[in-house]
C-alpha cells in the first residue's frame, strides 16, 4: 500500500483525538492530588514525581472502584470524552459504554482495573505531554547557538544546527503516542466498562418488549381502524343508494359514531408511540359489546347475539382482547360476505370464555380468511394463543365459523399478570 500523508495527519485534524488526549491527561490529577497530600517536595519536579504520581493513589482507586456510582461517573466521562458525538439512546448502546452503577462484585473488578490502567496511561502520556515539547524547545535553542539546562532534561553543553533536525521529533513522537493511547483506552473502555452478561441480558428483554409492544400496537391498529373504515363504505354506500333521508340520517350518525371510537383508538394508538401510554382500562373491553353489536348492525348486518356469564368479572387481558377477537371477525364478515345473517356468541362461567360468530359463507367471493385475507384470523389465532387458549376459523356446514376458547381456571396470579403486561 502506497504511503499517503494525508492518511498519517488525518488522526490529527478528528476532535476525539484531542478528547480522547484531555480524558487521560484528567487521569492524573488524581495523582497530583494525593502527592500533593502525602509528600510535601512532591513538586519539586524530574522524573521521580512522575513516579510518585503513577503510585500513590493505587489504594484509594481500588477503594473508589467499590463505590457502585463510580463505574456510572466512568462511563458518562468515557462515553463524552473517548466517544463524542450525539448521545441518544442508541448512539450510547452503540458506544458499548455502559452508565449504570456496579451491580455485581464483577462490574467492581472491572471497574478497578479501569481506574487503575487509566491513571497509569494517563500519568505517562501526560509525563510525555510536559516533557517532549520542552526537549523539542531545548533542541531548536541549540540549533540557535544556545546552550539549554532544562530540569529534567540532558543538559546540550556543545549547541550546533544539526539540534534543528531533532526538534520535531519529539512533537512527531508525541502526537504518535496520543492517538495510539486514545485508541487503546478507548477499547478498553468497552471492554472493562462494557455491559456486563447480566445487564446484556436485561437489555436484550428490553428490545424483546418493544418489538412485542410493536407487534401489538399494529395488531391493534389493524383491527380498530380496519373496522371502523369498513363499517364507514358500507354505510356510505347504503346511504348513497337507499334514496331515503331517514335512512342517510342513520347512516351519517354511525358513521360520526364509528368515525368519533377510531379516533380514540388511534388516539391510544399515538400516546403508545410518545411513550406515554394510557392506563389499559381505558381500551374497549367485552363490557362494551352492545357497542360493537350495533355498529355491526348499523352497517346493515342482520345479527343475532347471545351473552352469558358474568363478563364484567373477566380478567382485563381477556376481556380485552376478546373484545378485539370479535371485532376482527365481525369486520371480517363485512368486508368479505357484506350485510348477511352472522350469529355471536360470547359465553363465560368459571372455567372458560368462549367466543363464536358465523355467517353464510359467500356463494361467489372467497370466504373470509383465505390465502390472501387471513391477517385478521392470524390474529385472532395469535391473541388467544398468548393467553393460554385456542382460537379456530373456517367452513363449517355451510357457514364460516371464528371460535375461540380462553381458560380462565390456567390463567393464575402471575400468568394473568405476565399476560398483562404482554397485551398492554
Amino acid at each position: 500500500m502506497p504511503f499517503s500523508l494525508s492518511a498519517v495527519l488525518r488522526p490529527l485534524s478528528r476532535a476525539v483525538t484531542y478528547t480522547r488526549w484531555l480524558h487521560l491527561l484528567i487521569a492524573s490529577v488524581a495523582g497530583m492530588l494525593t502527592g500533593f497530600l502525602y509528600n510535601e517536595p512532591f513538586f519539586a519536579g524530574g522524573w521521580l514525581t512522575w513516579l510518585w504520581m503513577a503510585v500513590l493513589p493505587l489504594p484509594l482507586l481500588v477503594l473508589a472502584a467499590l463505590i457502585p456510582v463510580v463505574r456510572r461517573v466512568e462511563g458518562l466521562q468515557a462515553q463524552l470524552l473517548l466517544t463524542p458525538g450525539p448521545h441518544g439512546l442508541e448512539a450510547r448502546a452503540a458506544s458499548g459504554i455502559a452508565t449504570t452503577p456496579s451491580g455485581s462484585w464483577s462490574d467492581r473488578g472491572r471497574t478497578a482495573v479501569w481506574l487503575l490502567l487509566r491513571l497509569e496511561v494517563g500519568v505517562a502520556l501526560s509525563a510525555l505531554t510536559a516533557q517532549l515539547p520542552l526537549l523539542a524547545g531545548a533542541f531548536a535553542m541549540a540549533a540557535a547557538g544556545r546552550p539549554t539546562h532544562l530540569k529534567g532534561l540532558p543538559a546540550i553543553e556543545a549547541p550546533h544546527w544539526w539540534y534543528g533536525l531533532l526538534a520535531p521529533l519529539p512533537l512527531v513522537l508525541l502526537a504518535a503516542v496520543a492517538v495510539g493511547a486514545g485508541s487503546l483506552t478507548a477499547a478498553a473502555a468497552r471492554l472493562l466498562l462494557g455491559p456486563s452478561a447480566a445487564e446484556r441480558l436485561t437489555e436484550l428483554e428490553a428490545r424483546t418488549e418493544r418489538m412485542l409492544e410493536h407487534n401489538r400496537l399494529a395488531q391493534e391498529l389493524h383491527d380498530a381502524i380496519g373496522h371502523a373504515l369498513t363499517v364507514t363504505v358500507l354505510q356510505a354506500g347504503a346511504a348513497r343508494t337507499a334514496g331515503s333521508p331517514e335512512f342517510t340520517e342513520r347512516a351519517l350518525a354511525a358513521i360520526e359514531d364509528t368515525g368519533r371510537e377510531a379516533l380514540a383508538d388511534l388516539e391510544r394508538a399515538l400516546r403508545l408511540l410518545r411513550e406515554d401510554a394510557p392506563d389499559p382500562a381505558g381500551r374497549p373491553a367485552l363490557t362494551d359489546t352492545e357497542r360493537l353489536l350495533e355498529s355491526a348492525r348499523a352497517a346493515g348486518a342482520d345479527l343475532r347475539a347471545e351473552l352469558s356469564g358474568p363478563l364484567e368479572r373477566l380478567p382485563g387481558p381477556v376481556s380485552r382482547e376478546g373484545y378485539r377477537m370479535v371485532q376482527e371477525a365481525l369486520t371480517n364478515v363485512l368486508r368479505h360476505a357484506g350485510p348477511v345473517p352472522v350469529s355471536v356468541r360470547i359465553a363465560a362461567d368459571a372455567d372458560a370464555l368462549e367466543l363464536e360468530v358465523r355467517n353464510p359463507l359467500p356463494a361467489t367471493s372467497p370466504a373470509p380468511g383465505s390465502a390472501h385475507r387471513g391477517r385478521g384470523l392470524r390474529g385472532i389465532r395469535e391473541r388467544a394463543a398468548l393467553l393460554g387458549g385456542e382460537a379456530e376459523t373456517g367452513p363449517d356446514g355451510g357457514e364460516w365459523r371464528v371460535r375461540a376458547r380462553l381458560p380462565l381456571r390456567q390463567l393464575g396470579p402471575v400468568r394473568r399478570k405476565r399476560a398483562g403486561q404482554a397485551l398492554r
